[in-house]
């Protein structure tokens, strides 16, 4: 199955339903099970179970499927496209693109899948592309089927509570132990945890902690018992008001375990350990946002090319280049992977990978790149040889020739440009209309020999970065 959010999970039909005797005795037989799961779950928390339960609908994809199950309904073989006609567009979870096409007079998905798709493509993009596949029954991927998995979670309740950070952190040593104890059978190693604690009066703390490397019991007790610091020792109005009596640990996110490098002696480096260690206590006592490392990006302009994520989490553009290897729906006549492609019997899925920042940019600008990004652009003016101020036309070229660079927080200052090249025009993000959709940049050399670089927008001349 798979899992797609917390409360709702996906699977195959066809099989399943041959073995239990059709798709209407399968549903019954599942929402039986998890309602009985729920039930069980509740009352051991002491709390009511949510009513309905349980709801299970059946459909050709996994979105028309999620609809189904607000309704209870099996929806027959082939029928998906007519039957999500009547839902309104507000289902697909883009509230801009709804709002939209509400506005052009397209108010259910009926309507919307009538439209011709490369008119759809060109107005609103690929997210328009993407819900336009979804109103016509189309899904842009295979279930992420796997096996369920293990409960990779730990807790401790504390009688009498704590409120010292040393004997929690004893406490910690346990858990940390009995979490890696779980994940060895399974050959994993835990790369995202969640913390929470919480006291006698209710008061509850919560933090993830994520790393591009796996966490090793002690380096978990460590960030433990820096969060615990940081909370028991921190301002009254944020301080915990009795003492912590429970303490519970999740791995939120797994790898495959395979080891660490060492080095020449047999062990990691000490050095890098330490770093790692003062890096991760700092994200301890200020938060996960207060270390940012560099990470490169895909772009046109050189202020878009770096982007700062938190330390020690994976880029996305990564995260998306690994996830492609999961196993495949088999949904109708069963699915076979050949050259990158899922075949199946309702649809053909393309199975793709790569890096944002390998993605083709036209209009992008040409190595090198500059060595100082301004982080707030200088406004400068750019004059032609009769005193004109230059811009660049629809074609993309300079209206004269570029002879002079006016620096007005510099008391108009005027410099004399030497060289120049470009202009690099970029026409994007034409579907929101709060961006700034055309620009240009130019690359100047001035007479001091140094060289910028110039963006022009809405009219404007910047100075956006400087090359060495």
């Amino acid at each position: 199955m798979e899992l797609t959010r917390p409360g709702v999970c996906a699977l195959p039909v066809r099989a399943p339903a041959r073995y239990f005797g059709g798709e209407v005795s399968l549903a019954e037989q599942v929402c039986n099970a998890a309602a009985a799961a729920v039930v069980a779950v509740a009352g051991a928390a002491g709390t009511a179970a949510p009513e309905p339960p349980c709801q299970v609908g059946i459909a050709d994809g996994p979105f028309a499927a999620r609809l189904a199950a607000r309704e209870g309904m099996i929806v027959p073989r082939g029928a998906t496209p007519g039957w999500l006609g009547h839902f309104a567009v507000e289902v697909l979870g883009l509230p801009m693109l709804a709002d939209v096409l509400r506005r052009l007079g397209i108010r259910t998905l009926g309507e919307f899948a009538e439209l011709d798709e490369g008119a759809v493509l060109a107005r609103f993009g690929a997210e328009g592309g993407f819900a336009h596949r979804l109103a016509r029954g189309l899904d842009e991927r295979p279930l992420a089927l796997g096996d369920p998995p293990a409960d990779l979670t730990v807790c401790r309740v504390l009688d009498p509570p704590a409120d010292r950070a040393d004997a929690l952190a004893f406490v910690a040593v346990g858990l940390a132990d009995e979490l890696v104890s779980r994940l060895a059978p399974h050959g994993l190693a835990a790369t995202q945890l969640l913390v929470e604690a919480e006291t006698e009066h209710g008061e509850s703390l919560q933090r993830w902690w994520r790393g591009d490397r796996p966490f090793t019991a002690r380096a978990m007790v460590d960030r433990i018992r820096w969060q615990l610091e940081g909370w028991l020792q921190g301002p009254v109005i944020t301080a915990p008001t009795a003492g912590v009596t429970m303490l519970r640990l999740t791995v939120t996110g797994a790898v495959p375990d395979d080891g660490h490098q060492m080095d020449f002696e047999g062990g990691v480096a000490e050095a890098s350990r330490q770093v790692e260690r003062g890096l991760a206590r700092v994200q301890g006592l200020l938060g996960h946002e207060a270390v940012l490392t560099a990470v490169r990006t895909g772009g046109r302009g050189p202020g878009e090319r770096i982007r700062l994520i938190p330390w020690g989490e994976e880029p996305e553009e990564d995260r998306g280049a690994r996830a492609t290897s999961t196993k495949v729906a088999r949904l109708e006549d069963g699915g076979k992977r050949t050259s990158g492609r899922v075949r199946s019997g309702r649809r053909t899925t393309v199975v793709t990978a790569g890096s944002r920042d390998a993605a083709p940019w036209p209009g992008h600008l040409p190595p090198p790149s500059p060595a100082l990004v301004h982080p707030v652009p200088v406004p400068v003016e750019i004059l032609g040889p009769d005193g004109a101020a230059v811009g660049v036309t629809g074609r993309g070229r300079c209206t004269a020739v570029p002879s002079r660079l006016i620096l007005p927080t510099a008391g108009s200052l005027s410099v004399g440009i030497m060289g120049w090249a470009g202009p690099w025009p970029a026409d994007e993000r034409w579907w929101d209309p709060a961006a700034v959709r055309r620009r240009a940049r130019l690359q100047v050399l001035l007479d001091d020999g140094t060289a910028h670089l110039l963006v022009l927008e809405q009219g404007r001349w910047r100075l956006e970065a400087t090359y060495d």
